[in-house]
């Protein structure tokens, strides 16, 4: 399709003139154009756009011919025809220079290449010098109102009712013949011609007129607004050999313009739309086929504001038409009615400031060599206000030379899809734009490129070419292209086209590109040129001979590495298919050429099989093979069959695309063959946009493959065509297959203009069921998207496409703006969108729900198919909630119920309603379900993401209560999963239920939270000693306040129902608390504190003599080991009896000796299951230091060794034993922090029970001395010290069983123990005299000791097992799985230690 591109080209004519020019009319290549004003006709040059040559007229001669009208070129380019408006027809010669005339020529720099010119080389890049001669001039007695040319002829329409047909050369009174227009019979058809109705042609000529090849007649708009048609009935134009069709009830006809390629007439009307016709092939008759017209939806300003159609122009290769409108403006139409571009509205009618532009009227436009560009000529009066403003103003500074004013031609840039004329590009993924010198491609990355093994059979890796691209296929990939890839971003990559070759060959005719996207090949005027995208380099013909003496007539495309072209050999005057490899120079010593009978048109590639169309009408199918037979690959190709259409298709030029398919209908559509899923099964034709297919003829005897040798293999013949489609102007279809997506692959896409887009689906019966005789196998289904497709992902469900973008520049703003500013600069965007859920809305609307289902759950693994259904239940849910009539069969109940086959039916439907207004929730929850219901289920599912967004809906229909029970168990769930951000969220919206506020809960927090949240964020913002007495840590440190609790102000909505809701939040809390501590869940208590700013220790101090107590101090201290991943201690070595004998360690006997203290206690304990998750399963010796000493004598040399690896001072035996024992007995780093805070809140809190644990884990001897002199204290209740007493007896007595780890530390604080049992039992105290003197006393170990020593060393003990397999870790590790977790739970803190 055709996008526009940059600015407008302002080319300013270098004569001046006081005249305007107001018509341009393109010769039949369009390289020239003829510019008319009222007494001067000019012609210029293409590429450069230059001015060749003016004539002007005399002012006799002008006052005897009257002003010039109109133009028109012989198809030869050889003369002009004039019409003047006192109704002369002035005939000029255009009379080229001798063979060195040119009035530009480039100009080479010495040594270059390009001096050693062909004959006829030259004359294609230079301007040629031209000249005009007026012949006699015609007089024709009456103003002239068209011209059209002919072969040999020229046909004249005249305001007196007649046709004048002249010939080009004897232009004497015998080569002219007058038809009266009233002599010509109109009917409705050609069938009821005789004796119908026919028309009143008094007083009524012909307005404009345009002939059609391919339809071999005229399209006529006459003076009375009506539209017909005439065809002529026999080889010449007679009068009564004419014979006229008009069309019913259209009276307001302005111009016409018909399309050669689908044998449509479009004709302008004054309501401001066209209407585009068809001949009925049948009765002849005119027929409407589609309008082109601006819908009230996207331009509800100007819709009916644009007057009458001034113009119709058809691009070169018609695949678009540009109109313009008597109040200006330029509109681009597919020639199916997609709307492309429009410039009465967004950045084209408007400044930046909001103020509106005046749209450009036109007098005159043409398209320029193969679509490229547009000429427009603005209107006289637009352009000779705006340059007097502009002369005004140069008057104030310089007066000008003359008063005469300089014309302007403006020229809008394109650039097109390669599918516009070289439609075999349409069985890729990959979108080709291009434009007169670049290529636009959609490739991504080239690493993420796989070939699949199906598309390419044939892929080797070329040495010389270095490229990565053939690898051996992969059989797994089931993607050609990785979405990535094709998606990646909005850019496109830009190829310039090699000028050298531009500059001889300009106008790029056709472009491919090959599956990968990795190669384009690009051909202009003769010869062809092609590139890389890994080696990022074109490549041309070496021999510029061969370039020149050949062109590309029926297209090019990519087969594996090598080019097909289908072209024409000026040397042997013949049609030929030619090869070339991509990696070898491009040369036709390196090219297979197979001669051909007739001129191709077209080309396509499917598989190993190349497909031509030819001028006589027949298809012909080759073979390729590769060749590695010589030393540069070859290709051999084989015709394999031939057909004939001449019977179905009238004329050749009207085949817009052919294409071979894998597609079938009914033969053999079964789950068991699907072999020939891969077979070139049919031909697709699209003729002048109706879809036909030619299917192999099945129906004969079938011989089995294996019973005939392969070279005598005869090819089926083809069954008669059958029409699929109308109105098509692109066609899709893969040969990759897969047997999870087949019908996405083994579907037929079809873009059908302002119709949208159609696809062919297959169906096939589930579960290898016999299919349904009813059920057709396959079914066209019609779906609109809102870009103009330019490919199709298959597996990926997708459409790619591009669309126009402005930018707006206002840099020239005021009376002088210059025309081409008045319009934005125009960029070209790359654009996808999703196919698969229009698809699936239609197959549930024929009742084919169980395909649909088939379908999505072949997508149901691609990133978007969450999105897909979204969409879908939107889309339906917005048509019929908004319906005004009542539907009687609604299709939202079967959607929903198609979605709850999905795992994603809860999320996809709230995420459909809170996307969708609240007027529209009832009806979409009448037809999925209650929201209550729906909330429940995603509890039981454990989604509490979209439980929460379930409850945004429930807050909006249902009572507040309602909405509170909800939101509790919510909260209640989510607190329990540690889901901390979900708890913040829904503590803020229990307070809006109970504040009265009925809005949706603001999704930020709303509290501002404290500098210190009394958890474990207390050392977010500070490093503090642990290992400080209390007395010096300043209360105001520890002035924790409550978050949530209490209100901190007087609030407006009362202060009462606030603090309900405050108290009703923390009594949950509260709750929760009590829960984690009952459970002896410590690390997650703190979590819970420092998430949610839960005040711990004013807590504590209320539940200090109920749920605070330790009711088990051993399960208590395993828990904690547990919890926080801690090591249990175990023995020094030093205390048994030590096996490090004369600086050597038997590590067995070490092990021997501790497994003879404790194997038997071992045994029975389940002490080892706590261990083995703190362990690595390989073994250690004591330390890698006496490992060096067992093997060798202890001489210095050693003991370097040792420095040398560790980077450590020397250290003695104990210092090593000692640090050893240090780090396999102490837990993680963060844990070590954790735990000492947790002491810290207990302690504020007078928790003693809770204190004693902690010291006990940590084996802090000052801690415990710190609680047993608390104990003493009269404020202490009895209670406390009782269970003090007896969980210490109880630590004793497993630690002598279970745990001798624990022994050397017990008999450290035996002194205070001892101190514990003497005391007797004390006096009742006041609490409020209990006041904790210090926190815990012994220092931490500082960081050097454990980092610097552990991670070079790696010492580490033998743990107390008793198979001795396991061995500690070093300190601060702790096994992967578990480090994970902690970083997840505690990524919030950080601490550093003074």
């Amino acid at each position: 399709m055709y996008f526009l591109t940059g600015w407008p080209r302002r080319l300013l004519c270098p004569l001046r003139s006081e005249e305007e020019p107001f018509h341009i009319q393109p010769s039949s290549q369009r390289f020239y154009f003829a510019v008319l004003s009222e007494t001067q006709l000019s012609i210029w040059f293409s590429r450069p756009s230059v001015l060749i040559v003016s004539y002007i007229e005399s002012a006799k001669a002008a006052a005897q011919f009257g002003f010039y009208q109109k133009a028109e070129w012989k198809p030869d380019d050889s003369m002009i025809a004039v019409a003047t408006a006192k109704g002369y027809i002035l005939l000029f010669d255009v009379l080229g220079g001798g063979d060195d005339k040119y009035l530009y020529e480039p100009v080479y720099p010495r040594g270059s290449t390009r001096l050693k010119v062909t004959p006829g080389y030259k004359e294609e890049q230079c301007a040629p010098a031209l000249s005009l001669e007026m012949k006699k001039p015609v007089d024709l007695e009456a103003p002239i109102t068209s011209l059209q040319s002919l072969q040999e002829d020229l046909l004249v329409c005249t305001a007196d009712g007649y046709l004048h047909v002249l010939h080009w050369d004897g232009l004497g009174s015998n080569g002219r013949k007058a038809i009266c227009l009233s002599t010509i019979p109109f009917s409705l058809d050609l069938q009821s011609a005789r004796g119908g109705p026919s028309l009143d042609l008094e007083g009524v000529y012909i307005r404009c007129m345009e002939y059609c090849v391919t339809l071999d007649g005229f399209a006529v708009v006459l003076s009375d607004g009506r539209l017909g048609f005439i065809t002529p009935l026999g080889n010449t134009i007679t009068a009564d050999q004419l014979q006229g069709v008009w069309a019913a009830d259209v009276t307001d006809g302005t111009c016409v313009a018909v399309n050669n390629k689908y044998r449509l007439m479009a004709f302008g009307c004054a309501s401001g739309s066209v209407l585009v016709y068809m001949i009925d092939t049948t009765t002849g008759s005119m027929q409407l086929s589609h309008k082109l017209e601006l819908t009230p939806k996207h331009y509800p300003d100007i819709y009916n504001k644009t007057g009458p159609v001034k113009l119709i122009c058809w691009s070169p290769d018609y695949s678009v038409a540009m109109v313009t409108w008597e109040c200006g403006g330029l509109s681009l139409w597919s020639v199916f009615g997609a709307h492309l571009i429009c410039t009465l509205g967004e950045d084209f009618a408007y400044r930046s400031d909001g103020t509106k532009k005046e749209p450009i009227k036109i007098s005159s436009m043409s398209w320029g060599a193969e679509g490229y560009h547009l000429w427009v000529l603005p209107n006289k009066q637009e352009r000779r206000k705006q340059q007097e403003e502009q002369q005004q103003e140069e008057e104030e500074m310089v007066p000008p030379p003359h008063s005469s004013l300089q014309a302007g031609i403006l020229q809008f840039h394109f650039i097109k899809s390669a599918l516009t004329v070289n439609p075999c590009t349409s069985n890729q993924e990959q979108v080709l734009l291009h434009g007169e010198d670049r290529l636009y491609l959609t490739c991504g990355d080239t690493t993420q490129v796989n070939s699949n093994s199906d598309a390419h059979p044939h892929t080797h890796l070329h040495l010389r070419d270095g490229s990565p691209l053939h690898h051996p296929p992969n059989p797994d990939s089931s993607l050609s292209q990785g979405l990535s890839t094709l998606l990646g971003h909005k850019h496109w990559h830009v190829v310039q086209i090699h000028s050298t070759y531009l500059e001889s060959n300009w106008p790029i005719r056709f472009a491919a590109i090959d599956t990968a996207g990795q190669c384009m090949a690009v051909a202009g005027r003769r010869g062809f040129a092609h590139y890389s995208l890994f080696t990022r380099k074109w490549k041309l013909f070496g021999n510029i001979t061969q370039e020149q003496n050949m062109t590309v007539t029926g297209g090019l495309a990519w087969w594996n590495d090598f080019v097909v072209v289908a072209c024409y050999n000026f040397i042997d005057q013949q049609e030929q298919l030619r090869l070339y490899q991509r990696s070898t120079n491009l040369d036709n010593a390196f090219a297979s050429v197979t001669k051909l009978h007739s001129d191709t048109l077209l080309l396509n590639v499917f598989r190993d099989m190349v497909i031509l169309f030819r001028a006589d009408c027949s298809i012909c199918l080759y073979s390729i093979e590769r060749r590695n037979d010589s030393p540069n690959p070859t290709a051999s190709v084989e015709l394999l069959q031939e057909v004939s259409m001449s019977r179905y298709i009238p004329h050749p030029a009207l085949v817009v695309s052919v294409t071979l398919t894998s597609v079938r209908t009914e033969t053999g559509i079964t789950l068991k063959a699907p072999q020939q899923a891969c077979m070139a099964e049919s031909i697709m034709l699209n003729l002048a946009g109706q879809l036909i297919m030619l299917q192999r003829d099945r129906s004969g005897p079938q011989v089995r493959e294996k019973e005939t040798p392969a070279n005598n293999k005869k090819l089926l013949p083809f069954c008669p065509p059958v029409v699929l489609a109308q109105c098509v102007e692109n066609v899709w279809t893969t040969c990759r297959s897969n047997r999870k997506k087949r019908h996405l692959l083994e579907a037929l896409w079809l873009c059908c203009g302002e119709a949208g887009m159609k696809v062919w689906l297959p169906l096939f019966p589930r579960d290898h069921r016999k299919p349904h005789s009813f059920l057709s196998r396959r079914i066209m289904l019609p779906f609109h998207i809102n870009i103009y497709p330019l490919a199709v992902l298959f597996e990926d469900a997708l459409v790619l496409g591009a669309t126009n973008e402005t930018v707006l520049y206002d840099g020239l703003q005021g009376s002088s703006e210059p025309l081409e500013a008045l319009f934005p600069y125009c960029t070209v965007e790359r654009t996808s969108q999703i196919y698969l859920h229009h698809i699936l809305r239609q197959l549930l609307v024929r009742n084919l729900g169980e395909q649909a289902l088939m379908l999505a759950q072949s997508c149901a693994s691609l990133p978007y198919f969450p999105h897909v259904m979204e969409l879908m239940v939107h889309v339906v849910l917005e048509e019929e909630a908004t319906s005004r009539e009542p539907i009687p069969d609604p299709l939202l109940p079967t959607v929903a119920k198609f979605i709850t086959e999905f795992p994603l039916f809860l999320q996809t439907i709230v995420h459909c309603a809170r996307k969708t207004e609240y007027a529209l929730w009832n009806y979409l929850f009448a037809a999925v379900g209650n929201p209550k219901d729906l909330f429940e289920e995603c509890l039981m599912a454990q989604d509490l993401d979209t439980a929460a967004s379930y409850l945004i809906i429930l807050q909006n229909m249902e009572v507040p209560a309602v909405s509170r029970q909800h939101a509790t168990l919510l909260f209640n769930t989510a607190l329990e999963q540690g889901k901390w951000d979900l708890c913040r969220h829904m503590i803020r919206f229990l307070k809006a239920i109970g504040s009265g506020e009925m809005e949706t809960p603001p999704p930020t927090p709303t509290t501002q939270e404290p500098s210190s949240t009394g958890g474990f964020e207390f050392f977010r913002n500070r490093s503090i000693s642990l290992s400080q007495s209390a007395d010096s840590i300043t209360t105001g440190k520890f002035n924790l306040q409550k978050t949530f609790s209490m209100p901190s102000g007087p609030s407006v909505k009362g202060r009462d129902v606030e603090c309900a809701e405050n108290m009703y939040i923390d009594m949950m809390l509260w709750r929760h608390a009590r829960h984690l501590l009952e459970q002896v869940r410590l690390r997650d208590l703190g979590c819970f504190s420092a998430q949610l700013g839960f005040e711990l220790i004013g807590w504590l101090c209320r539940e200090r003599n109920r749920v605070a107590r330790v009711d088990d101090f051993v399960l208590a201290l395993k828990r904690l080991h547990k919890d926080f991943l801690w090591p249990f201690p175990v023995i020094p070595v030093g205390s048994l009896s030590s096996p490090l004998k004369n600086g050597r360690c038997r590590t067995g006997e070490c092990t021997r000796l501790l497994k003879s203290q404790s194997a038997d206690s071992l045994l029975n304990s389940d002490m080892d299951t706590l261990i083995t998750p703190l362990t690595y399963s390989t073994t250690y010796s004591v330390g890698s230091a006496t490992d060096l000493t067992e093997t060798s004598s202890v001489v210095d040399g050693d003991w370097t060794m040792v420095d040398e690896n560790s980077s450590t001072l020397s250290l003695s035996q104990a210092e090593l034993e000692h640090i050893s024992m240090e780090l396999a007995n102490k837990g993680p780093h963060k844990s070590q922090v954790q735990l000492r805070y947790l002491l810290h809140v207990f302690m504020e809190a007078g928790c003693l029970e809770w204190c004693v644990v902690i010291g006990l884990i940590l084996r802090d001897a000052n801690v415990i001395k710190q609680v047993i002199s608390f104990l003493d204290s009269p404020e202490v209740p009895q209670e406390t010290v009782q269970s003090v007493r007896s969980g210490l007896l109880a630590v004793d007595a497993w630690a002598s069983t279970d745990s001798l780890g624990y022994k050397p530390f017990l008999n450290l604080i035996q002194p205070q123990l001892q101190l514990l049992m003497d005391s007797a039992a004390g006096e009742q105290v006041q609490p409020e005299a209990f006041q904790p003197s210090r926190l815990g006393g012994a220092a931490l170990p500082r960081a050097e000791d454990s980092r610097g020593v552990a991670a070079p060393l790696g010492l580490a003990l033998p743990s107390l097992e008793p198979a001795g397999g396991f061995s500690r870790p070093p300190s601060e590790d702790c096994p992967p799985e578990q480090t994970e977790e902690q970083l997840e739970e505690e990524g919030a803190y950080d601490c550093t230690l003074s």
